[in-house]
């Protein structure tokens, strides 16, 4: 369970005010190669960088997992590079605060001793001020490598190198910055299975392509099945709406994937299980009998398939439901799917 540090409207409105005048001292010298929750940098541009050191060749993966970052981090440690380029005593006390400022476990208020509180807009800039030394390190050593926020990767050419820089990033984040690596999860591994913010690469003759994560589809697939439960009582026409919002906002992310086919089998997919949950409606025998044929199909087999004692999945994905719930009727009761999400984002 992640602790949280979400701040109250006053305190959300202070840390806003810190973060923004801090951060034009201490971005411009960040890295270029961290992307996290910086201006005018994002996922998307850390990705496609990734990317680019897989083509030249660099396609071992040192995957550094940190364990439970926001809530090791040492305060002193922080707070000495905080005061590296902050001079005012009232800010660095401000700052000390709200590191010091404390949880509420059930209840309870416990001192906070280690750690920096996440769910802030402070705790972003923190990160990485706290991370800038592990970047300029890899910087030194002439390391190809990416790092949004606390996910951190760097790309090799050999088994063997990507096994000495595991070793010593270890070694730095733990005697220098006195952070915890948690080594059951950090690992070396090929490109073709090493992901990166949702993304994974897999390769053709032109070089490495992007493809969905498969543990970002089934995170998908978790949602989707929430918005489009049988047992869920809401009407179809709200069920709609709340999975074009869902799927605009998906899409508008893992639009870069270079796999239009991954997007048109979820569709296929999506269709089923509304398919499903319209068959779960329609209860009654005779009302299923009723639909079918207002539908179009023909009386004989409204009766059949309206008698059936197939479960609703079997229903959704037989020919019949199919022909008489056909694209077009879902397109006619205003779904936008992932393929036509898809198609619009990358042609614009």
């Amino acid at each position: 369970m992640r602790e949280l540090g979400i701040p109250t409207l006053l305190d959300r409105l202070i840390q806003q005010a810190v973060a923004q005048a801090l951060t034009p001292i201490f971005d411009p010298e960040f890295s270029e190669h961290s992307f996290g929750f910086r201006p005018r940098r994002s996922a998307h541009q850390a990705v496609n960088t990734a990317k680019g050191y897989v083509a030249e060749g660099y396609r071992r993966v040192v995957d550094v997992d940190l364990d439970r970052f926001f809530d090791r981090v040492q305060h002193d440690a922080l707070m000495a590079r905080v005061a590296r380029k902050v001079s005012d005593p009232r800010v660095l006390r401000l700052i000390r605060k709200y590191l010091n400022a404390g949880i509420l476990v059930d209840g309870i208020k416990q001192p906070s001793e280690v750690g920096a509180p996440q769910g802030g807009p402070l705790s972003p800039l923190l990160a990485n001020i706290m991370l800038d030394d592990l970047d300029r390190e890899l910087e030194n050593r002439g390391h190809r490598f990416v790092r949004y926020a606390d996910d951190i990767r760097v790309y090799t050419r050999t088994k063997r190198a990507a096994e000495r820089t595991l070793a010593s990033v270890t070694g730095f984040l733990e005697r220098r910055l006195r952070l915890k690596v948690n080594r059951e999860k950090s690992t070396t591994k090929r490109a073709a299975k090493a992901a990166v913010l949702g993304f994974a690469f897999y390769f053709t003759q032109h070089g490495p392509a992007l493809r969905i994560d498969p543990k970002a589809l089934t995170r998908l697939r978790y949602e989707i099945r929430k918005l489009t439960r049988r047992a869920r009582g809401i009407s179809m026409e709200k069920r709609i709406g709340l999975l074009n919002r869902f799927i605009a906002g998906w899409c508008a992310y893992f639009a870069i994937a270079e796999t239009p086919g991954t997007f048109q089998a979820l569709d296929e997919w999506l269709r089923r299980r509304l398919r499903q949950a319209r068959w779960k409606e329609w209860k009654r025998v005779r009302t299923r009998v009723r639909n079918l044929r207002a539908l179009g199909t023909p009386h004989q087999k409204a009766y059949e398939w309206g008698n059936t004692r197939k479960g609703p999945w079997r229903i959704a994905g037989s020919a019949l439901l199919q022909r008489t719930l056909p694209n077009a009727y879902w397109e006619s009761l205003g779904l936008r799917g992932f393929a036509a999400s898809y198609s619009r984002l990358r042609s614009a």
